[in-house]
């Protein structure tokens, strides 16, 4: 019985991931951090260079004649309104001896509805004691016209009202005259019509009645309004505390500065597709990931372990390299420092045995200006690399960052190794690599990986497919086991998941 290693087509890749999106975001806390951290400079600085002008604030209770208990607010902001109006504006100037125009003067103040009748005025000047007297000129001008608005509308109901009785009364003084003088006549007819004569006196005289009553009504809620429209709370300035202000900008800036950032990362994080998991990196490279090592040097009490870390990696790939019959080189994608220094120790490991030659074709400083150290393995640059003797082990240091001449990297070596930076390489890039060396006939024997998420629990180990280098022809006949039989095949490397200093914290 035979197990199909042929992988199963596997379910459809959600549009977004969020395991994805949230390690990608964490691991550009530098860029949030700085935004919120920027955000709170800004609101600190705005408190401190551009201080508000000295305000002055009154409240006015303010009493309506259709006011109801179910008034959703509309009568206040009508009041509010009118507050920002010229003719309000330049009875409260008039009232200053101002000369300012009205239109300046309306950009200096602001009224706000704080219930159904109070309205609270905030009024701006060049020093606290003038904007209390603005303030205080500008609510006497608000109660002075609304009471003048209230008296003019009760004069002009009472005065309608009145009007209509005077006409009724001269209405009813024609019906006493054809009353008074009585008809010649006598029979039904002449009854009938005394008798509506009568009838529309009387109906006369009730909306006399009716009309004068509520004339005067109309004028009694007067003096109710009048009294209850009022200033409640005298104008006076606004204490302006720095600490309190920068510290209340600062807190508004950096919520904004991280909401902000975060955004940005999240975005930036969809849009960039740069694959940050192992298992995404081995999926897209199609090689399985062998090693992981932080970028940044590791803390103090932490380097002990990165140094071990360091050791194991160089000897499994130093073990791999010796089996191998073909030149075996590094290709680093985003992370030429650590590239390098993988590299040297992995040259000086080789050369306690047979000599070595680092073939440096990197973009950078990183191995050509280095400072050589006695018995350190010897550095040529690409050009030089033909000159170098057969009897010599090759180690070629290279890349596959974009503008990489693909076809110069067979002779770096037909077997390599990558050196990848986690979120370094968009998806598109990673299966760029993966084709272009694999039209090289580059077998890649793995990926180290380079700045990993400390908090990534995927699987970087391709199980379902090759996961090394062809073996066979190209490596060396393992040593003879204890039956005589020689074995041709090595076990495949494992992958070493080497934590970075906040992994071994946990």
């Amino acid at each position: 019985m035979t197990t199909s290693t042929t992988p199963q087509p596997s379910a459809a890749a959600p549009l977004l991931d969020l395991q994805v999106l949230v390690v990608a975001v964490r691991r550009r806390r530098r860029l949030w951090c700085s935004a919120a951290l920027l955000g709170l400079l800004i609101g600190v600085a705005v408190a401190v260079l551009l201080p508000p002008p000295p305000t002055a604030v009154t409240k006015v209770l303010v009493a309506h004649q259709a006011d109801q208990p179910n008034d959703p607010g509309t009568l206040i902001r009508t009041d509010v309104a009118l507050l920002h109006t010229t003719r309000i504006a330049d009875e409260a100037l008039r009232s200053l001896e101002s000369r300012e125009k009205p239109e300046d003067f309306m950009r200096d103040y602001e009224g706000i509805g704080l219930t159904n009748n109070l309205l609270q005025i905030t009024v701006t000047g060049d020093s606290d004691a003038q904007a209390a007297a603005r303030a205080k000129a500008l609510a006497d001008a608000f109660v002075a016209d609304h009471v003048r608005r209230i008296q003019e509308a009760a004069n002009a109901e009472a005065k309608s009202l009145l009007d209509q009785r005077d006409r009724m009364r001269d209405e009813l003084a024609e019906v006493n005259g054809a009353i008074g003088e009585g008809s010649p006549e006598s029979g039904p007819k002449a009854s009938a019509d005394m008798e509506s004569l009568f009838a529309r006196r009387a109906e006369l005289t009730s909306r006399i009645t009716d009309f004068g009553q509520r004339a005067a009504e109309a004028r009694v809620g007067t003096p109710r309004l009048i009294a209850g429209t009022q200033i409640v709370d005298a104008p006076r300035a606004v204490r302006y505390s720095l600490p309190r202000t920068a510290a209340t900008n600062g807190a508004i800036g950096l919520v904004l500065g991280l909401v902000l950032g975060l955004a940005v990362a999240a975005v930036g994080t969809v849009v960039a597709d740069r694959p940050v998991l192992r298992r995404q990196i081995a999926a897209n490279l199609g090689a399985s990931v062998i090693a992981e090592l932080p970028r940044r040097p590791a803390r103090l009490w932490r380097r002990r372990r990165v140094r071990a870390a360091r050791e194991r990696l160089t000897t499994s790939l130093a073990r791999t390299v010796r089996v191998s019959v073909e030149p075996v080189s590094l290709l680093e994608l985003g992370c030429a420092r650590s590239t390098s220094v993988i590299a040297l120790d992995l040259a000086r490991a080789l050369a306690a045995e047979e000599p070595v030659v680092v073939i440096d074709s990197l973009p950078g400083p990183q191995l050509a200006k280095r400072r050589p150290k006695p018995a350190a393995p010897a550095v040529v640059s690409g050009e030089r690399a033909a000159a170098v003797a057969r009897q010599e082990r090759r180690l070629g240091v290279g890349s596959v960052a974009p503008g990489t001449a693909w076809t110069d990297l067979q002779y770096l070596g037909t077997r390599t190794v990558l050196v990848v930076r986690a979120g370094h390489g968009s998806a598109a890039w990673l299966h760029t690599v993966a084709r272009q060396l694999a039209d090289q006939r580059i077998a890649v024997i793995g990926v180290v990986l380079i700045d990993p998420d400390p908090r990534d629990r995927t699987d970087g180990t391709l199980w379902d497919g090759p996961h090394t280098a062809p073996r066979g022809q190209n490596e060396r006949p393992a040593r003879q086991n204890g039956t005589g039989r020689r074995g041709t095949e090595r076990l495949p490397m494992r992958a070493a998941r080497v934590p970075d200093s906040d992994q071994e914290a946990r």
